[in-house]
């Protein structure tokens, strides 16, 4: 009998892929839908990647990694003093404008980091020495960093180019990679005093102190510690970057609208796909009283529309999941929007279509189920 439901529905052509395609766009919708949000989300803390530290002291006040609130100089031996503390170093953070030679601008994201030691500094280098940084008006660039600045001179940036910040000559002396920021502009590395000078001068100018906890301590247990010995608020890496995560969602739109184009995708799976799979249960009224005239039960008979509503469910499904991972493939290779699957999208896209399936043979049940067998006798 199932092979009976699904030679009925493939020899509908017209409806199979009215059904398919109804799931294919719902899919696709769902899953893009969610997997920009996770990409802006990710970009909303990409500062914790591209600086690798596992404990961030703030200001008691800060809530996310874009809000630095300046802390005073001191406040870097204080956390060092602290018992359970390996190392403490200093960290700017700020936005700047970049003005290259041909006098355009371009936002950039400068980070300062302790010149002795180094901390904070980008993990992998793809031109360049880090050891470079210690030289006068030395500047590491992140790679979207290098092509974006190089746009004006319709070059990409090289080792030894120079640009303004703040009227003070920057020289490029390595090119890293780095996550991209929310902002939009390049991540900029320089020495924590150089990037002090190349910053509007202000009463305090410390954004953060990184720090590391002892052998045999977690960071959570450090954070503690620091927080009990200080009265300055410390994050773990982690709990720092969902601290900034759950500020974004709270404070900004961005997850109305996302959920909008999300909720618009299951709207349409169950608009389309519901109408269309009525539409062909009525069209194979005749057939489907036929078969309960012959003895077919009422129960095998939603089996074969369950069937039916599935199979279309899970084609639609696989074909909008390849259509979505083929797309974000090409969007990362632009490097300019974000997009990120986590495993959690598709199971969720997945249960969305199942109960959009479930909708859908519910309505044709329903049809059935009021369905008389001598209705295939009338004219």
């Amino acid at each position: 009998m199932f092979r009976l439901a699904l030679r009925m529905l493939f020899g509908d052509r017209a409806k199979y892929l009215m059904l398919i395609s109804g799931i294919m766009f719902a899919t696709i919708l769902m899953t893009q839908g969610g997997s920009l949000f996770c990409g802006i989300m990710s970009w909303t803390s990409s500062t914790l990647r591209n600086v690798r530290a596992e404990i961030w002291v703030t200001d008691p006040m800060v809530e996310q990694i874009g809000d630095g609130r300046p802390l005073r100089d001191t406040d870097v031996s204080r956390v060092r003093s602290v018992d359970g503390v390996a190392w403490a170093a200093p960290l700017y953070q700020g936005l700047m404008q970049a003005k290259l030679s041909d006098g355009a601008s371009k936002l950039v994201t400068l980070i300062g980091i302790d010149a002795t030691t180094l901390a904070g500094a980008p993990l992998h280098l793809v031109e360049g020495n880090l050891e470079a940084l210690r030289q006068p008006n030395a500047v590491i660039i992140d790679e979207y960093g290098a092509e974006r600045l190089g746009e004006s001179l319709h070059r990409r940036i090289r080792l030894g180019d120079t640009f303004e910040l703040n009227d003070r000559e920057a020289r490029v002396v390595g090119i890293c990679k780095a996550a991209r920021s929310f902002t939009g502009g390049p991540y900029l590395y320089t020495t924590y005093d150089r990037a002090v000078q190349y910053a509007p001068a202000q009463r305090k100018m410390l954004s953060y102190v990184i720090a590391a906890p002892a052998p045999g301590l977690t960071p959570a247990e450090a954070a503690r510690r620091i927080e009990a010995a200080t009265g300055l608020r410390a994050y773990t890496e982690y709990a720092f970057m969902w601290s900034t995560i759950w500020w974004y969602v709270y404070n900004t739109g961005i997850p109305i609208n996302v959920g909008t184009l999300m909720m618009l995708g299951f709207v349409v799976g169950i608009a389309i796909s519901g109408q269309t799979f009525y539409s062909f249960v009525l069209e194979n009224t005749r057939n489907l009283a036929a078969l309960k005239a012959m003895g077919t039960s009422t129960p095998r008979m939603c089996a074969m529309l369950v069937v039916q509503s599935l199979t279309v469910g899970l084609i639609g499904y696989g074909v909008g999941l390849g259509v979505v991972t083929l797309l974000g493939t090409l969007l990362l290779s632009l490097q300019r929007v974000p997009f990120l699957i986590l495993w959690q999208i598709p199971i969720i896209t997945l249960t969305a279509v199942l109960f959009i399936c479930v909708f859908s043979a519910l309505l044709g049940i329903w049809r059935i189920a009021r369905l008389e067998a001598a209705s295939v006798f009338r004219s």
